[in-house]
């Protein structure tokens, strides 16, 4: 039977049942703290299952005049009904060997009387049982596929409790709790099925009858101590004793009634005259109460409200799952048949859809056509150049829910041209079968002679965002599209929106089309510099992402105009005393670090920005050297030579650097660093930091660079330090 059968059976199961199951539940954790609550009176005596029926009915009758009958409860608690010499009723809980009352019976309160009938028929009556009865066969039904696919997502019984990956809280509650509490909440359902098929007479059998002859003379007495009934049974094992009516009348017996049978005992001679077994049905309805209500284990009783609660969360979750994975996320401005990009997802719990949302926002913001799909929808692309890939693995190596179709589609519909493939698993290391599924679409598709593999297949385990930013680094260097790699714009926790506004904003001029914008947050915003701001130009839910500095606690942007820039412009038209709203995003890979005292700075463009503020917060125990690449010198240049000779006679910066690639000799940073190559092989050898802010090309030619000079001055490649968290970036 496939996943997904077992799968739509349990959520249907739970759909169908989920409004019984809450209210039965609730009131069973209700019920449970009652059965624990009631067993904290001492009323069991000590070495209780050590009395005999020989020890207690001599010295009950001897302390009272008449014993009309006690009764032992499944705490082992012993109740007397009795009366004295003046016809006055005497009732209360009792210690068995003396018949000194303990305490008063009280009744259950009005409370739990009203949820035990709401718990056992719903108010209902008859039908209300058979709809307990029906709901507690659901559940068991619910469990038992529940148990299946958390073998199948565990790869077998072997790795039950192993890591379960936590794509997110409801889903890792659901399955961690699941196991922990998968047998008590079976238990819950099975009883209960049991405890309603039994009052529905499923299990039809008669009472046994059996009379015994006399084998002693009503002439001869015994008193009770010495009747070998008596002796022989525990008081333990009695659920209730009728006392005789009339004291040493042989025609009036003692009733026993145990567990499994009634027996009649003879009070002068002490035989036993007759007995009635019960049939296995009324014990098989014992059991499962008790082991239904935890009352006779206080342990158990406090296991099976833990699994009765969990329902209730287990119904929450289940459905936060269910909504996770079935609401609508996917929105697509192109048709499938115009798009140049196509993105697949094959996704179990949406959190790969969510990397895939991101990476098509971004496309489309930047004009290209993308267009947005699950990879069981897969068809004809007649316009697309590039197809994009994000999958992850269920269970052994299976593709999830929406992906179970994708080969046979491919099959059937192959492409008409030459499309540019890649893909990215999404997993856990932590499972044997690490992104198989993606894997094995990696070679299915390198079979296809329309499919052109653009870069090897890319992984991410555990939804780490700086194992992503590596496959987009990769794919943009060689689609030649532009896609953000900061690891922040990929976290699926980020903070709401704020109100910004704008104290200070500059102009561009004809030789310089960078302008500084300055926002102040209406309340208090905790950043730092090399966060990243995300605005919302078209008020359409899609984010743009500027890297900010921080001054004097406000959020500093340096933009670059562009004709067509729908962010640039929304910036750009923004006056002194305007609000907008946008949300910062922390980006904590790209703060200063604290543990160096040496920073190379590299940025070209509107990359200086996160820097400017970084120096002027800088401590004088950070040595920093800023090397910047422009175009022109012109106005904007100027204004930073001036911030920068501020800060160096402050200490907060060592010097600056500048490169210009449309005047003079025509530099660019990479000429700077080359020039001051033995500076930064110093730098790394020593543990000192590399941060780089810009273009994602200037990156590219950077580490290059920075690859070329460290082999040949230290005979370590660059990745040494990458390894070792030496060089930080934010491009774009």
């Amino acid at each position: 039977m496939t996943l997904s059968i077992w799968r739509y059976a349990h959520l249907a199961l739970a759909v169908i049942s989920s409004a019984f199951l809450l209210i039965l539940s609730i009131t069973g954790v209700i019920l449970a703290y009652d059965a624990i609550e009631e067993k904290t009176p001492a009323y069991r005596v000590k070495n209780f299952n050590e009395i005999t029926l020989a020890q207690s009915l001599p010295a009950l009758r001897d302390a009272y005049f008449e014993v009309l009958e006690i009764k032992i409860d499944h705490n082992d608690f012993v109740t007397i009904d009795a009366m004295d010499e003046d016809g006055n009723p005497l009732q209360g809980y009792i210690n068995p060997l003396t018949g000194e009352i303990i305490a008063e019976i009280k009744p259950k309160s009005d409370f739990i009387q009203w949820t035990t009938a709401l718990h056992r028929s719903l108010f209902l009556k008859e039908p209300g049982r058979a709809i307990v009865g029906i709901v507690s066969f659901l559940l068991m039904l619910i469990t038992i596929s529940g148990f299946v696919l958390i073998l199948k997502r565990q790869k077998g019984i072997r790795h039950f409790f192993a890591k379960v990956n936590k794509d997110f809280f409801s889903q890792y509650f659901h399955v961690v709790t699941g196991r922990w509490l998968l047998l008590p909440v079976f238990i819950i359902a099975l009883t209960g099925t049991i405890i309603f098929m039994v009052r529905l007479d499923f299990f039809k059998s008669e009472n046994i009858e059996i009379d015994y002859k006399n084998k002693t003379s009503d002439d001869i007495t015994k008193e009770l101590k010495e009747i070998e009934f008596f002796q022989n049974t525990k008081l333990s094992d009695v659920e209730r004793i009728e006392f005789p009516f009339i004291p040493d009348d042989a025609a009036e017996p003692f009733i026993v009634h145990l567990k499994d049978r009634s027996v009649f005992i003879n009070q002068i001679n002490g035989d036993i005259i007759s007995e009635t077994q019960y049939p296995y049905a009324v014990v098989l309805e014992k059991i499962n109460i008790d082991l239904h209500t935890g009352r006779t284990n206080i342990i158990w009783a406090v296991i099976l409200g833990l699994a009765s609660l969990n329902i209730v969360f287990f119904i929450y979750s289940g459905f936060v799952i269910t909504f996770k994975r079935t609401r609508t996320k996917i929105k697509n401005k192109y048709k499938a048949s115009e798009a140049e990009i196509i993105i697949l997802v094959g996704s179990e719990n949406g959190t790969t859809l969510f990397f895939a949302n991101q990476v098509q926002k971004q496309l489309i913001s930047d004009g290209k056509k993308a267009y947005l799909s699950e990879m069981n929808r897969y068809q004809a692309y007649p316009n697309a150049k590039h197809l994009l890939i994000f999958t992850s693995t269920y269970g052994l190596g299976d593709p999830p829910t929406n992906a179970t179709h994708f080969k046979e589609l491919v099959s059937k519909i192959p492409q008409n041209q030459k499309i540019q493939y890649s893909i990215v698993g999404f997993g856990s290391k932590s499972y044997a079968d690490y992104c198989a599924y993606a894997e094995d679409v990696d070679q299915f598709l390198s079979q296809q002679e329309w499919a052109e593999q653009i870069i090897n297949l890319q992984t991410v385990n555990d939804r780490a965002t700086e194992d992503f930013v590596n496959w987009v680094q990769l794919w943009c260097e060689k689609s030649l599209y532009a896609l953000a790699t900061t690891p922040a714009v990929y976290n699926s926790k980020v903070p709401g929106l704020k109100k910004f506004t704008v104290v200070e904003k500059t102009s561009v001029t004809e030789d310089n089309s960078t302008f500084k914008v300055v926002l102040k947050a209406q309340s208090g915003l905790k950043f730092e510099s090399g966060d990243l701001l995300a605005i919302y130009p078209a008020n359409d839910n899609k984010e743009r992402f500027y890297s900010v500095g921080k001054s004097n606690g406000a959020v500093q942007l340096i933009v670059k105009l562009f004709p067509d820039g729908l962010g640039s412009s929304y910036l750009h038209n923004l006056t002194k005393g305007d609000s907008i709203q946008a949300r910062i995003m922390a980006n904590p890979n790209f703060h200063v670090p604290q543990s160096t005292n040496k920073i190379a700075m590299i940025a070209n463009g509107t990359g200086i920005a996160p820097f400017l503020g970084m120096i002027q917060e800088n401590s004088t125990d950070i040595e920093i050297n800023l090397y910047v690449g422009f175009r022109y010198n012109n106005s904007l240049t100027q204004g930073y030579q001036t911030f920068a000779d501020e800060q160096i006679q402050k200490k907060h910066l060592q010097h600056i650097h500048f490169a210009y690639s449309r005047e003079g000799n025509k530099q660019y940073v990479m000429d700077l660093i080359q020039r001051d190559a033995k500076y930064f092989t110093n730098l790394l050898k020593d543990g000192g930091i590399v941060m780089i802010c810009g273009a994602l090309k200037m990156q590219k030619d950077v580490e290059m660079l920075l690859d070329e000079i460290c082999i040949t001055y230290n005979g370590t490649p660059l990745q040494h330090y990458i390894d070792n968290k030496q060089l930080l970036t934010d491009c774009y």
